[in-house]
């Protein structure tokens, strides 16, 4: 009777965290994990996904409440809603150790609130405004009971035949690694501690966007190098800026799984890296190494995936089913199971859940925060700032706000759901008449005197012209035609890769009628990854890449058209011709024979039939008005290993309207032990200019900036040349130099 008191005194003073005197957080977490079963411990590696919606093959469990109060269950995904997750949480307080349940969500680009796709957002080069959505995403999840979101996706994504890249930031290391720790920063805001902050959750450990032929979930074939120097650093990026947990992928490098793979799990990211937090397989993917070939049932793939040091097991059963006996066969440590839960419960004392399970089930603040008037602003400013112009023919655009009829045509004209992409949250309770349609957003934003026109012409896929006649009819009727087409919201994302990636259906032979009118031609292309469309590109008379844009897009991309906000978004991916340039990116390796233009290609590494550059570079995008680059100065020659060298030029904006330039530093290691890439983007300024004033902008070169991964991945800066080049484009460099770096 003593031993039980006294068990049941150490047990409140523990969980509940009231002490005698203060305890550490290490001791809290020790006091816990001394009183759990091993069954316990096992039961917080464990993520189920709740009874709805599933992002993953679903596992039907008619026992869920069961395991739950047996402590069996650390974690539930896709549990939306304060009153489903404190019916979770409610159970979860019946278990023996009455340790509270994480709650996680794929909130990508927003929660109720949907902000641009994240390549979209990407194209803005703007870090503050990155980071406030995710700040609007955790604030709108962090009130619906939701704790951890399953973002940023941080892969570096050359092929855009791999749907995922409408995930991430793109193709640049450089550029990537910055939003990275701009969305961690956003998501977890000042303190996990605080309410309206989620954990981030840097994805997908490592190289998934390698994968080859940009077949998702394919295997990886990469050498050391290339993951070091292209692949790592944006997840380095992200333990700097504190993110509490990675998710592996579900790609295998170099033969070995990433869900089992010691070398980056225990070596680099809990090792050299010296990550605190924990790491969760993505879903299904212990199980999968059955698949790989790497393990023969679900105890191998447990034993291989606690081993390497993936903590928590998203929805396979196997470290459930299995690492119960692997412990009691002495084949896996008992150490190796606290260390795990060491880092899950230090989590849910971080985010306050022990100090009370049911912070984040508020329904009132639930209702406030959804429905957040401010909220529907930060979306509206981020989408104008990633809508990217790609073609302005004779100034067609900023359209004047007294012209008389306007001809809206195209299938995406007054979709709603459309407009928020992939990855979007069907919120529990909420419809979509929230969506600000691209119809709505021309209609709130013409004068009374504007006649609107609309016609479908087509659906975005098939081959039907029925609707042809109609629109042509239509166009006739108005002074200018604005054509919205592109791809259907899903055809970008996970497990949606595209061999063709071509603007589908009819729609750019509907195009082709429309311009036969003589009609001057606006095109708003929708989609999630960048298409091929030469003929669009070839002959319409303004192009804007709207991307997907969330719930503002209607009223954003008016805003854009009527020159309320002039455009100022630059590409994150290089846009190719055709598939037969993939993969395509600026920052590629010289060769011994490289082509320098396309009368250049005799024993040439290029395509006899194609031309050698892309249909739109990494940087490139257009603005209303223009730019002068000029007065380039440095301020040596020469720089020594321990200094630095500033550098700086001025900007003039030469054009009518005010508007916003990113302007972009480009180095080039002319001489070095391993081959280095043709120019790589190691700084850039996004500038905001009034009509015909000037400013002077400044870098600094330092060491870092000159480094790179040698062939022993030691991180060194190699004394020699390097070109120096400022631009607005990774291909249209307006100023150039070069420099020494001295021995």
């Amino acid at each position: 009777m003593i031993k039980k008191i006294a068990l049941i005194s150490l047990f409140v003073f523990s969980v509940t965290g009231v002490f005698s005197q203060p305890k550490t957080l290490d001791q809290k977490v020790d006091s816990v994990l001394s009183l759990m079963t091993l069954q316990e411990k096992i039961g917080q590696l464990n993520q189920y996904t709740d009874d709805g919606a599933a992002t993953g093959p679903v596992t039907v469990d008619d026992k869920k409440a069961t395991q739950i109060r047996n402590g069996e269950v650390g974690s539930l995904l896709n549990c939306k809603g304060v009153e489903r997750t404190r019916s979770w949480q409610e159970i979860a307080m019946e278990s023996r150790m009455k340790i509270p349940l994480l709650f996680g969500q794929d909130v990508i680009h927003g929660y109720k609130t949907t902000f641009p796709i994240p390549l979209a957002e990407s194209c803005s080069w703007d870090l503050k405004a990155i980071e406030l959505a995710a700040r609007v995403a955790a604030t709108e999840a962090s009130a619906s009971g939701i704790q951890w979101t399953f973002a940023p996706m941080v892969d570096i994504a050359r092929d855009p035949r791999w749907g995922r890249v409408m995930e991430g930031a793109g193709e640049d290391t450089y550029l990537g690694s910055l939003i990275a720790a701009a969305q961690v920063k956003g998501f977890q805001g000042n303190e996990l501690s605080d309410v309206n902050s989620v954990m981030a959750c840097a994805k997908h450990f490592a190289a998934y966007g390698a994968a080859i032929g940009g077949r998702d979930y394919n295997s990886v074939d990469i050498s050391d190098h290339t993951l070091w120097q292209v692949y790592l650093p944006p997840f380095k990026a992200a333990v700097d800026a504190g993110v509490a947990t990675f998710m592996t992928s579900f790609n295998t490098i170099n033969g070995i799984p990433s869900t089992g793979n010691k070398y980056l799990l225990r070596d680099v990211l809990k090792g050299k890296w010296g990550f605190k937090g924990f790491v969760v397989s993505d879903w299904g993917s212990i199980g999968e190494m059955i698949n790989h070939g790497v393990a023969k049932n679900g105890s191998d793939a447990a034993l291989l995936a606690i081993t390497a040091g993936c903590d928590m097991d998203m929805e396979s059963r196997d470290y459930k089913n299995h690492l119960a006996q692997l412990v009691k066969d002495k084949k896996v440590p008992v150490s190796l199971i606290d260390d795990a839960v060491r880092r899950i419960l230090r989590k849910k004392f971080e985010l306050g859940l022990f100090d009370d399970p049911y912070r984040y089930c508020n329904a009132e603040r639930q209702q406030k925060e959804l429905f957040n008037p401010e909220h529907d602003k930060a979306t509206r400013q981020v989408a104008e700032k990633s809508i990217v112009l790609l073609k302005n023919e004779n100034n067609l655009l900023p359209l004047s706000k007294d012209v008389k009829t306007i001809a809206f045509i195209g299938p995406l004209v007054k979709s709603l759901k459309q407009n928020k992409g992939f990855w979007d949250v069907d919120v529990p309770g909420v419809d979509s008449t929230f969506i600000v349609s691209q119809w709505q957003g021309l209609k709130n934003k013409v004068g009374k005197h504007t006649k609107l026109l609309y016609a479908k012409g087509c659906d975005i896929e098939g081959d039907s012209k029925a609707g042809f006649a109609e629109a042509v009819a239509v166009a006739k009727k108005a002074d200018v035609v604005i054509l919205s087409i592109g791809e259907k919201r899903d055809m970008s994302g996970e497990a949606k890769s595209r061999s063709n990636i071509d603007i589908p259906g009819v729609q750019e032979e509907l195009e082709k009628t429309l311009l036969a009118t003589g009609k001057p031609v606006v095109v708003l292309i929708n989609a999630g990854r960048p298409l091929v469309f030469n003929y669009t590109a070839d002959h319409a008379s303004a192009i804007l890449y709207t991307w997907w844009l969330g719930n503002q897009a209607g009223n954003a991309i008016a805003d854009v058209l009527f020159g309320d906000y002039n455009p100022s978004a630059k590409l994150t991916m290089t846009f190719p011709r055709s598939v037969g340039q993939i993969p395509i990116y600026y920052n590629h390796l010289n060769t011994g024979r490289p082509a320098t233009s396309d009368k250049d290609k005799n024993y040439r590494s290029s395509y006899l039939d194609l031309s050698i550059y892309p249909k739109y570079e990494f940087g490139y995008g257009l603005s209303y008005t223009t730019f002068k680059y000029s007065n380039l100065k440095l301020s040596s020659k020469e720089m020594k290993p321990d200094s630095s060298i500033e550098v700086s030029a001025t900007i003039t904006n030469t054009g009518k309207y005010d508007g916003e330039e990113i302007v972009q530093l480009y180095l080039r290691d002319l001489v070095a032990s391993l081959s280095r890439p043709v120019e790589e983007l190691k700084d850039f300024k996004k500038i905001f200019l009034k009509a015909g004033e000037s400013k002077t902008i400044h870098f600094t070169i330092d060491k870092d900036k000159l480094s790179f991964y040698n062939h022993d991945l030691q991180w060194v800066a190699e004394p020699g040349k390097f070109d120096l080049m400022i631009g607005a484009s990774s291909r249209d460099i307006r100023l150039k130099d070069s420099f020494e770096l001295a021995k």
